[in-house]
């Protein structure tokens, strides 16, 4: 999360607090907090009651899988509203609901929220997708429409025009590189691609170039200037306007093709680790039961209404953010977009005050930091802590607020730089640290979930359950699958322990790989359990516990993905080095790495770069050796395309190599990286303590 966010970040006044504490007596403070327990107790408010048994919150089948307790019977569930079974329906219920109420929201800076109702975006959808159309599109031939755009509303008008005609988008991003992008476009057979900006445009035709293509058509969100109409015209590529792209949709009007359940919805393409992306082939079905199994499990604690107001600011590219749109959109809710500039989200928020905010691990983790970074004293931390503390009890009883007295101490400012009104947060795409993620609930004082799943379960396949604000689990299965452990037995992992791969199984489970048989046989086996590749564990209470990776595959913080040998084998090219080991952390944003340096190369490249001598022991110990061989790991880096979030940003150099006698590698010379991360546990922890 950008810096510049983070310090405007409205953070308790700890200062004025602590003055405040001192001018006391000590038998003043008694009384002060004898006032204070008396006013707890008068005004503590009753939990509410949660929606199951939180001591049983799945239920184990014979074949060991678990669904959720809030399961009707063995099916899993499909839907939630009858009349809104697709997400093309989901816009419709909303429009009935909201009374046409306000749909999407933007806003130019300093300025406030402008907003589209229900009704005039599905004009626009219609519009759009008429000249869709128009172009040669339909549900049977040439399905798919590229969106390659920051979010904004333009972006979820276009997704609902292919959803108004039962066309398939496919959106694209620009972190995916543009090797990536061009076999996107020519896996998918992309004819027609919307674009926010210019440089997107630009991008697209760079890509194709002069190799044979399938793009026809690029809609741009602003009006498009004579060079870029040039310059596609040279590449056989139409550039048009999405104002003059309506009005041929407006002239040439088509009656909606609603798609049904099964029909496909969206081709995601996951951004993987080696090799090129895989799209994930999703159905109306799969987003439908996986937004459905939401809505179910938190009908009771946090309902969504017309009321409610939703900030997109995560990645519409990717389904977390999409699967929160949708449940907004079948309630009539309103979306507020960002301004675009992450360095500007303080003030959309301010000026938004949004009731649902969706957040990422990342953001929770440099919050938690921000207010803990304040209290520098130890009066500063003892308030902190015992506001924590009050608050947490608050929690663990089930006793959701933000009105306590610790909230007015203290956290209320925490609330207010969020927009003050936010009642219900969401995290996923990466795992949580257990003490910030209860500290975060604590300071919000709001219904705040925690998922798990991954785009081949649309989004979600584990909720944590309302009532049970415990941290250290992704919660149990989602209404709309079954979750089930499969032995990994060269891990020592067994099912009948319950431990194992995670496998999951129903409504929200993809269709496979998008022109990769092979591929799709991976993740899915003949009985249709996709397999994670991450091992749980199941607690006593029903929930789900992430332990491990089975694959040497793992996510940083903000989500990314990451293939540790891959790295490995560039930073081996370095002839300083005869051996690296790379460690990420998933609650961590960046990569660590261990490294032992080649005896016989590093004094005389250290005396001919650096004019340093000394033994080899000597010189490993030098700051200057140390930064110089990190400067030599990120300039092969650099040149062999590893992305920023794939470099390593610290090391440690050791001096002896690992070896089998050490346990550190097998007969066949291969890392043990298990045995790697817990011999060098604690630098590793060093490395980032200090980072």
């Amino acid at each position: 999360m950008n810096q510049e966010f983070l310090q405007k970040l409205r953070l308790p006044d700890l200062d004025e607090i602590a003055q405040y504490l001192r001018s006391f007596s000590a038998p003043a403070l008694v009384s002060v907090g004898a006032v204070a327990m008396a006013y707890f107790l008068a005004t503590r408010p009753k939990p509410l009651p949660p929606p199951c048994d939180l001591q049983m919150q799945s239920i184990e089948g014979e074949d060991l899988s678990r669904r959720s307790a809030l399961s009707d019977g063995d099916e899993h569930m499909t839907h939630f509203y009858h009349d809104a079974k697709t997400m093309y329906e989901f816009v419709l219920r909303g429009a009935r609901v909201s009374g046409n109420g306000p749909c999407l929201g933007s806003r130019k800076p300093k300025q406030p929220y402008e907003w589209l109702s229900y009704n005039e975006v599905i004009e626009r959808s219609e519009n759009l997708g008429s000249a869709f159309l128009h172009k040669g599109h339909s549900k049977t031939d040439d399905s798919h429409i590229g969106i390659f755009s920051q979010n904004r509303p333009e972006w979820t008008i276009a997704e609902l025009a292919c959803y108004t005609y039962s066309l398939v988008s496919v959106p694209l991003y620009d972190t995916l590189g543009t090797e990536a992008i061009f076999y996107i476009i020519d896996k998918a057979s992309i004819s027609t691609i919307v674009c926010d900006v210019e440089e997107k445009a630009d991008l697209v035709l760079g890509c194709v170039g002069d190799k044979a293509h399938s793009v026809k058509t690029i809609v741009l969100m602003q009006t498009p200037g004579d060079a870029l109409v040039s310059r596609g015209r040279d590449a056989g590529v139409e550039i048009v306007g999405l104002q003059e792209m309506e009005a041929i949709g407006k002239a040439n009007h088509q009656v909606p093709l609603p798609p049904q359940p099964d029909d496909m919805a969206i081709i995601c393409f996951t951004s993987g680790t080696t090799g090129n992306p895989k799209g994930a082939m999703l159905t109306h079905c799969n987003i439908v039961s996986n937004c459905s199994a939401f809505i179910k499990t938190t009908e009771k604690d946090a309902p969504i209404s017309p009321s409610d107001t939703h900030i997109s600011y995560l990645p519409l590219a990717h389904m977390f953010e999409r699967v929160v749109q949708g449940v907004m959109f079948v309630h009539g809710a309103k979306i507020g977009f960002f301004q675009g500039d992450i360095r500007l989200l303080m003030d959309d928020l301010a000026t938004l005050k949004p009731t649902v905010f969706p957040v990422v691990p990342r953001l929770l983790n440099r919050m938690y930091d921000k207010i803990f970074g304040q209290a520098n004293s130890a009066l500063k931390r003892w308030v902190l802590g015992l506001a924590y503390r009050r608050k947490d009890a608050e929690l663990q009883r089930g006793v959701v607020r933000r009105d306590s007295i610790w909230d007015r101490l203290i956290f209320s400012k925490v609330q207010a730089s969020m927009g003050g009104c936010v009642r219900l947060m969401l995290t996923g795409a990466a795992p949580v640290s257990p003490t910030v993620l209860s500290f975060v609930r604590a300071a919000m004082g709001c219904q705040f979930y925690e998922g798990y799943g991954q785009t081949e379960c649309t989004a979600g396949c584990t909720l944590t359950m309302p009532g049970d604000w415990s941290a250290g689990h992704v919660g149990a299965p989602l209404p709309c699958n079954s979750v089930k452990l499969v032995d990994v037995s060269e891990m020592n992992y067994l099912a009948a322990n319950g431990e194992g791969e995670v496998c999951v199984k129903g409504a929200n489970v993809f269709k496979g790989y998008l022109n990769d048989p092979e591929k799709t046989k991976e993740t899915i086996d003949e009985d249709g359990w996709v397999h994670t590749g991450d091992i749980g564990k199941w607690l006593p209470n029903g929930t789900l516990k992430i332990v491990d990776r089975k694959k040497h595959i793992f996510k940083l913080a903000q989500g990314e993905y990451i293939a540790p040998e891959k790295i490995e084998n560039v930073y081996g090219r370095s002839d300083a080095l005869v051996q690296v080991f790379v460690h990420g952390d998933s609650l961590q944003a960046s990569l660590v790495a261990v490294v032992v340096p080649d005896q016989d190369f590093l004094c005389n490249w250290v005396k001919k770069s650096l004019g340093l001598g000394g033994t080899f022991l000597d010189l490993c110990s030098k700051t200057e050796v140390k930064a110089a061989i990190l400067e030599d790991m990120v300039r092969l880096g650099k040149e062999a395309g590893l992305k920023s979030f794939e470099q390593v940003k610290s090391i440690y150099v050791h001096t002896e190599q690992f070896s089998i006698e050490s346990g550190l590698l097998t007969p066949t010379m291969k890392a043990k990286r298990n045995e790697l991360r817990q011999y060098f546990r604690d630098q590793i922890q060093q490395l980032y303590a200090q980072m």
